[in-house]
Formats: structure tokens, sequence, C-alpha cells
């Protein structure tokens, strides 16, 4: 039965019988953690062999460069090559850069905000400069702009990607918009993928400030849970179209194709962009790691090759998301109580409870010994405005934690649900 369609007799009843279930949990001492989308162990025991890719006693790159040597400032010739692919963009428009694509983007917001952008203004001189920020969206973009004191707007998602209509309007008319924030392709945590007319109307923005850029975080480009993955347009190529090859910055990394403390961050954008950057980051590097960079081509030859070893995540992961879903779907969707999608890739799957129970889910969720990501993390400031958005990252319990854990998490969606709705009577 819906439980708004419950009187107050059969509530207090449910609320009780739930209540019931999750003090027995409380007194398992459960200490699960579902806080962040870590890959599993089993992920990362996929790509171990590639710390014997220098069993062999070869560390040159193509031109020559011994890669345990300084310089090759942005990257080695087969791994911009190897990352361009990836990516989609020209090798000479690609910037490879450590293992930390959050790093490469704090990096171009400082540049902004410093020194500006291509001949403009630094973004400090202004009195205030603004960020757009599609929500639910990642809370590490969020961290970003808010250290840099940027103030952020939210942007309502829709099923085929940001709320067009209010971008072109609100960056059309303000010189004090500078950026957006994107996950492209699985959004974080919806898992949506930006359908081809809203890549088509990013490429085709006309700000009022020149120095406006798209920051395009691709993360999840490879990271398939189907077997039949719907590619996403390339947007620098769409920009290119329009005549605007330079609005766009795109980001990506194999920080959860191999190890995300020693992956591969790389950055694309127009030749332009990036002769300029590359001069800003000569000031700060050498070069960054070129082992790293030749020890991900040797180990995987080929980006097909990389596409491949994609699938073999896709097979340690796929079961957890539908653990997800399927509980979800036999818990929580009878009693009318929450939405959530059911991403086709990505990280994460995203669940809306009912309005104000956001927090109070999460807290028994705690209290009972599992750790979810925090309520609000999803907006910036971590501020949701109806305190509904939760973001599950299913991929790091083993999948006996995570159908523990889901077990959990459904019974204190009820019991929050139950408490709001009493309250209501």
């Amino acid at each position: 039965m819906n439980l708004s369609q419950m009187n107050k007799e059969q509530l207090t009843s449910f609320k009780n019988e739930v209540e019931a279930l999750y003090n027995d949990f409380k007194a398992q001492g459960l200490c699960l953690n579902m806080s962040r989308g870590n890959p599993c162990k089993e992920q990362l025991e996929l790509s171990v062999d590639m710390l014997k890719v220098f069993d062999d006693g070869r560390f040159e790159s193509e031109n020559g460069t011994d890669v345990r040597n300084y310089g090759q400032l942005d990257g080695i010739p087969e791994a911009k090559k190897f990352f361009s692919e990836m990516i989609r963009v020209a090798e000479d428009e690609i910037i490879v850069f450590g293992n930390s694509s959050l790093n490469a983007m704090y990096f171009s917001i400082q540049l902004a905000y410093n020194k500006g952008v291509l001949g403009e203004k630094p973004w400090s001189e202004y009195e205030k400069v603004k960020f757009l920020c599609p929500v639910p969206g990642y809370d590490r973009h969020f961290k970003v702009t808010e250290f840099f004191g940027i103030e952020m707007i939210n942007i309502p998602m829709t099923s085929t990607g940001p709320d067009m209509d209010m971008i072109e309007e609100l960056v059309s008319k303000d010189e004090t918009i500078k950026g957006i924030w994107c996950v492209p392709q699985y959004s974080n945590p919806e898992g949506i993928s930006y359908s081809d007319e809203t890549v088509k109307r990013f490429a085709a923005l006309k700000p009022a400030a020149k120095d406006f850029r798209i920051f395009w975080d691709n993360a999840y480009c490879i990271h398939h849970l189907t077997d039949s993955p719907k590619p996403i347009l390339n947007i620098l190529d769409e920009a290119k179209k329009a005549g605007n090859e330079n609005i766009v910055y795109i980001f990506g990394s194999t920080s959860k194709v191999t190890f995300p403390g020693a992956g591969v961050a790389v950055m694309g954008a127009s030749r332009e962009n990036i002769e300029s950057l590359k001069k800003a980051l000569g000031i700060s590097i050498i070069g960054y790691d070129k082992m790293n960079q030749l020890r991900h081509v040797k180990f995987f030859g080929t980006f097909k090759n990389m596409c491949d070893h994609m699938k073999k995540h896709m097979a340690i992961i796929a079961p957890k998301f539908n653990i997800v879903c399927d509980t979800l779907e036999e818990e929580i969707a009878p009693l009318g109580i929450g939405k959530w999608t059911k991403p086709e890739g990505g990280y994460f799957i995203s669940f809306d409870a009912m309005s104000g129970c956001a927090k109070r889910i999460v807290q028994l969720c705690a209290e009972a010994g599992v750790t979810l990501t925090g309520a609000g993390a999803t907006y910036p400031y971590g501020i949701d405005p109806e305190d509904k958005n939760i973001r599950i990252a299913p991929t790091f319990p083993p999948v006996e934690d995570l159908k523990k854990a889901m077990e959990l998490f459904v019974i204190c969606v009820k019991l929050a649900s139950a408490e709001k709705l009493l309250a209501e009577k």
C-alpha cells in the first residue's frame, strides 16, 4: 500500500514494525562504507600485471626519450596518441597530466582566477564571478569553485542533460558567469548521458563572457554497464563547426580503469587553449610521471584493448548495480516513497527520497553502521533545497556486504518516510 494513503493508525503500526527491524540491525554492529565511488579490490586486481611491463628493461618512448628522466611537459607521444582516442581530440589538442583529472580542473580554475584566460583579465579582479552547476552533481567539482569564492548557481538536470534554456538565457546576459561544470556521459550521480541536441547547444553557446569555459568532465566515457552503449557527440568537433572551439575544456582519466592512486589524467581543448595552458604549466612542473604514461600504453597497447578491459570491470560491478535497483524496486516502489535512476554506466545511482527525508535517512544508516555520501553533497554548498537526494555508490563493498547495506537502507527510507508522514497527520 502506498505509504501516503495510510491513515494514522496504519502508519503508526508500519513505523513500529520497521523500527523493530532497524533496532535489530543496530544490534549487529555493522561497519560498512558506501560514501565514495571507489573501485573494489577485484577491479584493482585487473591491472596488477601493469606493474610488470618494465621487466623487459625498456624505458624509452617512441621518440627516444628515457621516461625515467626529465622532460616532455605535455606527455610522451604515444600517451598523447593513446589518450586522445579516449577523449576524442587530436594529438596536439591534449595534455597528459599526473594521476588526477580533478587536479587538472583545479589548475585550470586557478590559472583563470590568477592570470586570466587567453588575454582576458583575471577572474580575481571581478567583484563577483559565477559558475553554473547542474544539480544533482559532483561534490568535488563544487568544492573547487567554492574554494575560490566563486558563486555557484544551480541548474536543474533533465533526462537529456542540464536545462539548456536556462543556461543559454543566463550566459548570454551575464559576463560574470565564467563556466559550467558538466559530466556529460553517465552524469554523477544520476547516470544521465547528454543528448545530441544538448551537446550541440553547449557547443553553440554565445556567452557574454569571452573567457567562459565549459568544464566537460568526461570521467565515465568508457565506464559502461551494458553491452550496447550509446556514445555522446564529440563536443570539440561540434564547437569547431559552430566557430566556437575555445569554449570547452575536456577532462578524463584512468582513475577507475587501472589504479585511482596511480592512473593517468588528461585534458583536451583547442590548440590555442592548449598552448596557453602549457605556458603556465611549464612554470610549475618540468613533466609529469612519464613512466606511468608508458606503463599504461605498454599494458593496453591499443585503445580497443582498454575498452575490452572495461568489460571485465562491467562484469564485476553491473551485478552490484542490479542488487541496488532490484532491492529498491521490491521494497520501495510499492510504497511510493522514493524514485531512483537506473544508469547504463558510471559509478552511482541517484535516489530521491520524500522531501525533507534525506538527512534523516543518512543519519539512521550511519547510526546503524552504514556510511553513505552525506545528504546535500550533490548540491553546491552542501545544501539540497528539498533535502531529498542521496547518492548511492555500489561498487566498493563486497556483494554480501552490499546486500546487507541495502537491506538497512530501505529500512531507513521506510522509517524516515513514516516519521515524516506521521508528523504531518
